[in-house]
């Protein structure tokens, strides 16, 4: 259910339409909550069954028209009730983490191989996290911008406080993941070196 909230807070800023709000999506709350665009339209109509979203259609040029999405009374209320219950965790689902379990079933080219990708693709996520912290900073955030355009002024820095907030986490598990992967190319270096010692002679 998370997805409606997350498609609730970014049209709190203001009405989109589906287009515009798959973009903001993945510039946005998508960094946090993943979801590719085949689920956000089906979504979007069990939000408007629900009352949460009202859809608008607007003329545009001669013969075309698109849908502006609003958020209605029941469906702030229901983003402000959200905010405010206890959270419900789900139990972790960690493909890298499982497989890093048994990485005694394969070889230690294979393990290197593994960390080592693992080590890439969170270098790639420290990266950006990064970029968006410097874009918070600068306050040139596309849907932070809108965000603080219906913000009163005196909440604006609590605002961009949080934002950063959210990000320095990232940022900090991104670095977590990356030495975590870094000590495990250690351990296979080392468990490699045990086992060559241990190995008879002739085996060499």
């Amino acid at each position: 259910m998370s997805l409606r909230y997350a498609l609730l807070a970014l049209l709190r800023t203001g009405p989109l339409s589906g287009y515009d709000l798959q973009k903001q999506f993945s510039v946005s709350v998508g960094h946090v909550w993943h979801a590719p665009d085949s689920q956000i339209y089906p979504e979007l109509r069990r939000m408007h069954v629900d009352g949460l979203i009202e859809p608008e259609e607007q003329v545009r040029g001669v013969r075309g028209t698109r849908i502006l999405y609003h958020v209605t009374e029941t469906g702030d209320a229901a983003f402000l009730d959200w905010m405010n219950s206890p959270l419900e965790y789900q139990r972790v689902r960690d493909p890298a983490h499982l497989r890093a379990a048994y990485l005694e079933s394969t070889s230690p080219e294979q393990a290197t191989i593994f960390l080592l990708r693992h080590i890439e693709q969170w270098r790639d996520e420290l990266g950006q996290w990064e970029r968006e912290l410097t874009r918070i900073d600068a306050v040139d955030n596309p849907m932070l911008v809108r965000r603080l355009a219906v913000t009163p002024e005196s909440e604006h820095a609590r605002t961009i406080a949080f934002k950063r907030f959210t990000y320095e986490g990232l940022v900090e598990r991104a670095r977590t993941e990356i030495e975590w992967a870094e000590r495990g190319l250690e351990l296979v270096d080392r468990l490699s070196a045990e086992a060559s010692l241990r190995a008879p002679a002739g085996d060499a």
